[in-house]
């Protein structure tokens, strides 16, 4: 599967993704993980958001996903640069 997002790994439970500003909001989809998540911004500060199901968006930077939460994120301007840290169960 292709996604509309470069990934480099982090360290063992971390990503990073780098959301460009030609990305198509189109390709901001509504989605779930199978795993908790927390996001921070790499860098500079963005004026991307993310809306969570039965929410209004927000700021990305701290934001905590439970897994299994509807989610996408809303394009600003510039690209984002995200760390997320993936909870996964053992």
């Amino acid at each position: 599967m292709e996604y509309p997002f470069e990934e480099k790994l982090g360290e063992y439970d971390k990503v990073i993704r780098i959301f460009d500003e030609t990305i198509s909001e189109d390709d901001l989809v509504w989605h779930r993980d199978a795993e908790d998540r927390l996001l921070r911004i790499v860098g500079e500060r963005s004026d991307w958001k993310i809306q969570l199901e039965n929410n209004l968006p927000q700021d990305i930077d701290g934001t905590f996903i439970p897994k299994e939460t509807y989610h996408r994120l809303i394009k600003g301007t510039g690209k984002v640069v995200l760390d997320i840290k993936k909870y996964v169960d053992s």
